[in-house]
């Protein structure tokens, strides 16, 4: 799991605890609340507990409270606002500008099969570029294959509202050894559903009925806000469930 140290804004970020990449072409990735100056400097601009993951040589800080900041390849759950032009104007979160989706950003569209999308239409896609001084700009495919990989439109379902930081925890690869929730893996043993987690703190979730996504989604808020552990998320799950 990854290390953590509280950090304040201002502060350098101590080269003793950067993480040391396997090969050494792999670029260090920074996260939210982070700010590189050339050559060597890492300076915190946000509050909260420093965030490492060696495997993937990226630093971050967790701060829940705070707004999401789009970064470079960050999965997010996308509301389509208006389109102009060429572009889908999709929103992230109340408080960050609109993000770009070129409407041919689909796997395998043209201008005669691209998605008729209006307002309110939820989209899960990638950031493919964002920096302070221009608007996040989208993709729902991998840039590399040239797949979906499961983004796109999200037809049906509810969307729920959890913090940064658990979204951070849910897209973990090892949710339960990394991330400490397991409170999907409870759920799925009695309930089909689906789920697609955004970093900005936004989760789709389908079911078979309206129940179903209900309890996902009063599962991961609820754990989210109490901070449950692994036995009370069990707990949780056989309570909610026993609603159904």
């Amino acid at each position: 799991m990854a290390t953590q140290t509280v950090v304040l804004p201002g502060e350098e970020v101590p080269s003793n605890v950067l993480p040391i990449p396997s090969n050494p072409n792999h670029a260090l990735k920074l996260g939210p609340g982070l700010r590189h100056t050339p050559p060597s400097t890492i300076t915190c601009t946000l509050a909260g507990p420093l965030g490492i993951d060696y495997k993937k040589n990226a630093i971050w800080i967790e701060n829940n409270s705070g707004r999401y900041i789009p970064q470079t390849g960050d999965v997010v759950v996308a509301t389509v606002h208006h389109s102009s032009a060429e572009i889908f104007q999709c929103s992230l979160t109340p408080h960050t500008a609109y993000a770009q989706l070129p409407q041919l950003a689909f796997e395998g569209v043209t201008k005669k099969t691209r998605p008729q999308l209006s307002a309110g239409s939820l989209i899960y896609a990638r950031i493919s570029h964002a920096s302070k001084h221009t608007v996040p700009e989208l993709l729902c495919y991998n840039a590399s294959t040239g797949k979906s990989e499961g983004m796109g439109e999200l037809k049906g379902g509810m969307l729920f509202d959890v913090s940064l930081g658990m979204a951070r925890r849910l897209l973990m690869a090892r949710q339960r050894e990394e991330g400490g929730i397991q409170v999907l893996d409870e759920i799925a043993e009695k309930v089909a559903f689906e789920v697609a987690v955004g970093r900005n703190g936004k989760v789709w979730v389908k079911s078979g009925g309206v129940r179903e996504v209900m309890v996902v989604g009063k599962a991961l808020q609820e754990t989210d806000k109490e901070g449950l552990g692994m036995d009370e998320q069990k707990k949780l799950v056989r309570k909610l469930i026993k609603g159904i």
